[in-house]
């Protein structure tokens, strides 16, 4: 069985950094055809917390057990939820609107809580850095001692906190804009190219929530909002 995500890293990180309040920051929606890309983080004080029981990689979790966590999450951590637009993944880039909504995530939690000293970001580059400036002055600086950590909502569990409550709350978003555009089953498929999802592409084109910079439909069909 595959050991739960602890504390190590973070336990490392704030003897580094010379304090106990620690991050994690994870990204979901990257390869989804609609919606925006969302970035969650995750803050513990480390010299009070204990990881959380249940936590695991958010893609291997069920619907109902990242549910489930989305319950006690809040009580273990200061946890915040950044989003990047369609539109800002078309006019930035995929890289750079992920480094904007996980700049506006940790906007939100150094609003809300004490800012963290350290933050461990997953994958293995610093993809917080691709954030357009414009878009990121008027935000509170990132002035933690960044590291990164591959997998790391495998191991970390700040980060695997800081990663379902980025799925919970995209997939959220995701099945209330089904309401709007119900042929594309965005309440299913939160977005991703499902077979029903490209069917629906086919058939009724684009809409203001596609990517519209990816090239979803035939070259022969003219992209057209509903």
């Amino acid at each position: 069985m595959t050991p739960a995500p602890n504390l190590s890293v973070e336990t490392q990180l704030a003897d580094v950094c010379g304090h106990t309040m620690i991050a994690g920051m994870d990204e979901v929606g990257r390869g989804a055809l609609a919606g925006p890309v969302a970035v969650g983080v995750a803050a513990v004080d480390i010299a009070l917390s204990q990881p959380l029981p249940g936590l695991r990689d958010s893609k291997k979790l069920t619907v109902r057990q990242r549910q489930q966590l989305m319950e006690t999450i809040p009580a273990w951590a200061s946890t915040a939820v950044g989003m990047a637009s369609p539109d800002e993944i078309d006019t930035y880039g995929l890289s750079a609107a992920l480094g904007l909504a996980g700049r506006r995530a940790w906007d939100q939690l150094v609003t809300q809580s004490a800012a963290p000293a350290g933050l461990v970001l997953d994958g293995n580059t610093h993809w917080l850095q691709n954030a357009p400036t414009e878009l990121v002055e008027p935000l509170a600086p990132l002035d933690a001692h960044v590291i990164l950590q591959t997998k790391a909502d495998a191991t970390c569990a700040t980060v695997s906190a800081a990663a379902i409550t980025a799925k919970v709350t995209r997939d959220a978003y995701m099945v209330e804009l089904a309401k709007l555009y119900p042929d594309y089953g965005w309440d299913s498929n939160k977005g991703y190219g499902s077979s029903v999802h490209r069917l629906a592409l086919t058939e009724r084109g684009i809409t203001e929530y596609h990517r519209k910079s990816w090239n979803l439909v035939p070259a022969a069909i003219q992209p057209r909002l509903l």
